[in-house]
């Protein structure tokens, strides 16, 4: 059901990415990411580093990230590796070297854990990837026509249902719920 929202989406975003006038540029780069979880069990915000690719015309653009981060357990003989990918597209507010933009877009996120030192422990390899939606707004300020820095904000793991009886009142039923946050700087030189 998702990889065809998925199919439908990348599809959207190539025929809006097609440039009017021939401007589109490719771009690549590296970020790095501070990532919050809206969990009861886990509230710390980590870092993450990652790049990204992208491809953008003057009022739309496209963006693959790869982010990556792994911790190390020595006491329980852990290694949590989580690397969170995300395909957005940005339409982008204003034009010139200071352009403002909404994102959004489809996210996986794996996360996997392995032994550290002993590969006969207890311990057996497990990953799993799960799947969440996530959109946003930000600014990129172009140095020129081939060199930009971005900085933006993201809600992760948006949830459109209502599965819940709560009643949120008008505007809190408005906006869908998330289960995380991640704030992105970067650079990236563009082509």
């Amino acid at each position: 059901m998702h990889s065809a929202k998925v199919v439908w989406l990348l599809a959207a975003c190539a025929l809006l990415l097609t440039p009017a006038r021939g401007e589109a540029q490719f771009g690549i780069g590296g970020r790095m990411a501070m990532v919050k979880t809206d969990s009861a069990v886990d509230d710390d915000t980590v870092r993450f580093w990652g790049g990204q690719i992208r491809f953008v015309s003057d009022r739309t653009g496209l963006e693959v990230s790869l982010d990556r981060r792994s911790e190390s357990f020595d006491l329980l003989n852990e290694k949590v590796t989580e690397t969170p990918i995300q395909a957005s597209l940005l339409l982008f507010l204003a034009r010139g070297s200071f352009k403002p933009y909404l994102l959004g877009g489809p996210g996986w996120y794996k996360r996997s854990v392995e032994p550290i030192d002993d590969p006969d422990d207890l311990i057996d390899d497990v990953s799993n990837t799960e799947f969440g939606w996530h959109a946003g707004f930000g600014a990129e300020i172009r140095a020129g026509r081939h060199f930009g820095i971005h900085g933006d904000y993201r809600f992760t793991f948006l949830d459109f249902g209502d599965d819940d009886d709560d009643d949120d009142g008008f505007i809190g039923g408005l906006f869908p719920s998330h289960g995380g946050s991640m704030w992105t700087i970067g650079a990236t030189v563009y082509f």
